[in-house]
């Protein structure tokens, strides 16, 4: 099945929408007051002609790149139409960036102009990003912008008719994502509007999505994934789309949106999981799952504690989510489907499909999606959401992509007779032990499961055996730091290292853990914008102590 017609590119989907369900809600945004206000359909095209009105108006040279810079809200998505319909290209930083990527990234990408949104120098880069932002860019700014000495979104499409758009040829340039940075620097990916909406054309295929369904919206808009599973699904199926306000809101605003489809991450599928066990502890989970009559009723309650009661397909992606969590999730009674995708095909390349899951591996290649192993182990795929190539570098493009167009995803893979793919680590995350011999990462990181556990990390380059590092979750900290006896929980880690390491070749073993003192976030550098450790970041933190730890000789190693 092809992409209707009708709705070739994001844009064409907005105006379709507009003339097909005028009077429906699209976007409903709440605000740091307690206010919250929804945009119907029709309401988004006008906002979006009339700010491309205003657009063309400042003459800038054809095919500009326009940035957006702020947090999720209603108008990032109504920026990012609006661009497209005054005839250029978007270019979204990530809030979290700090001064100095995101100064790059404005001189890299050549921005003519600037759409400045929610932030408010808490949680995100704004502090240290306003300093880095060129003297001469013009800025406009979004509700909730930290900036009031220059134009505003609400007062242009005030004073503005609206234009007639520019529906875009699907094969132009649509956008330039710029990678998360996780090693070096951001890359500018180049995807075209046929690229964009290879995930809808995908999704159609494999599942039953429609204007009744609900998302919400809260993972960094700047990141393919949250592009790609929200933003672009919303337009194309024209269902509801809610935002979130802060993260002391979230749950507020997820019984608000009450989704029917909810896309998030391994780290916050984590902190779900542990939220639950502080309030049910793991062992009367499993004495109340394990009474007929009552076990139905509990976990429906569990879920809509969540919010997630009307989800009928959750998805997981960005990094891999241990087996334990996602069969825990799944005996709940959420289909918790993981999907697999780069930065480099709009994440379109594989999932889990409904009612046909395998415990251990990611799923099966998306329709249209081709993929094979190739040298040293490395899975490489052509997908119908391939980039265009990364702008201003042909040669790093060369790299990265084989002659016959398969890219080289960096991951390492096992592909089964019937088409499912295991991902077994990255390439570049191997390292040697003192003894000559290479550790995966990944697989060990992934058998190590502890309620009271956030994330994990396994280093030990040039040691005589591999560590983890672990970061405790925020409940455990803070009862840890009012007085709580760590000797139960430091037994419990122990075994929980011994039943890993039964798992382990001789040279994989674990040789202690380290509970860490610093939280891993964003801010400090440790993690990504979606949420994955920084695994070089995090070596460079700890490296220094590594000797002194292995000659602790202890099994779990305290940092406070």
């Amino acid at each position: 099945m092809a992409v209707n017609p009708s709705r070739q590119t994001s844009l064409h989907c907005l105006y379709y929408w507009a003339e097909k369900n005028p009077e429906k809600v699209y976007l409903t945004q709440p605000y740091p007051d307690g206010s919250v206000a929804d945009l119907t359909w029709k309401q988004a095209a006008d906002q979006v002609s009339r700010m491309a009105a205003h657009i063309n108006s400042l003459a800038l040279p054809e095919r500009s790149k326009i940035a957006i810079l702020g947090k999720n809200s209603a108008h990032w998505v109504l920026s990012d139409l609006a661009i497209w319909a005054a005839g250029h290209v978007s270019v979204p930083l990530y809030p979290t960036l700090n001064g100095e990527a995101a100064g790059y990234i404005l001189e890299h990408s050549q921005a003519k102009l600037l759409f400045l949104g929610k932030l408010d120098g808490t949680a995100d880069g704004w502090n240290d990003i306003k300093g880095h932002i060129p003297s001469d860019l013009p800025i406009i700014s979004l509700p909730m912008s930290p900036r009031d000495d220059t134009p505003k979104w609400l007062d242009i499409t005030a004073e503005h008719e609206p234009a007639t758009p520019v529906l875009p040829d699907p094969d132009t340039l649509a956008t330039i994502a710029y990678t998360s940075g996780s090693t070096g620097r951001p890359k500018g990916v180049m995807h075209s509007f046929r690229a964009m909406m290879a995930v809808a054309d995908g999704l159609q295929q494999m599942f039953t999505a429609s204007s009744e369904d609900r998302m919400l919206s809260y993972l960094p808009l700047a990141h393919v994934a949250e592009r790609a599973a929200v933003e672009t699904q919303s337009l194309y199926f024209g269902f509801h789309l809610y935002f979130a306000n802060t993260l002391d809101t979230f749950q507020q605003d997820l019984q608000r949106a009450r989704p029917t489809l909810f896309f998030s991450v391994p780290r916050l599928w984590m902190k779900f999981y542990l939220g639950i066990n502080a309030k049910l502890p793991p062992k009367k989970q499993k004495l109340l799952f394990n009474i007929p009559l009552i076990r139905s009723v509990v976990k429906k309650k569990v879920l809509k504690q969540l919010g997630l009661d009307h989800c009928r397909a959750a998805l997981t992606g960005a990094a891999p989510l241990s087996e334990e969590i996602i069969t825990w999730y799944r005996d709940l009674g959420l289909e918790l489907l993981e999907v697999y995708g780069m930065t480099e095909n709009f994440g379109y390349s594989h999932v889990s499909r409904p009612g046909q899951t395998r415990i251990g591996y990611i799923g099966v290649a998306n329709p249209g999606v081709e993929h094979r192993i190739g040298d040293g182990g490395e899975l490489l795929v052509k997908s119908p959401g391939m980039m265009l190539g990364y702008y201003q570098d042909d040669e790093k493009t060369r790299e990265d992509v084989t002659p016959d167009g398969f890219l080289k995803t960096g991951d390492m893979g096992e592909i089964t007779a019937d088409g499912y793919l295991k991902i077994t680590g990255r390439v570049k995350d191997l390292f040697k032990t003192s003894k000559g011999k290479y550790v995966v990462p990944v697989p060990i990181e992934n058998r190590f499961n502890h309620p009271s556990v956030e994330a994990v990390c396994v280093a030990g380059a040039n040691q005589p055996q591999p560590c983890l590092m672990l970061l405790l979750s925020e409940e455990v900290r803070d009862a840890l730091a009012a007085g709580m006896n760590r000797e139960e929980l430091e037994q419990e880690l122990i075994n929980e290292l011994d039943a890993v390491n039964e798992g382990c070749e001789a040279h994989e073993k674990v040789s202690f853990v380290v509970v860490v003192k610093e939280p891993w976030t964003m801010e400090n550098g440790m993690l990504t914008p979606t949420m994955k450790i920084k695994r070089n970041v995090i070596e460079d933190v700890y490296n220094r102590k590594m000797d002194a730890w292995f000659e602790e000789k202890k099994k779990v190693v305290w940092e406070f």
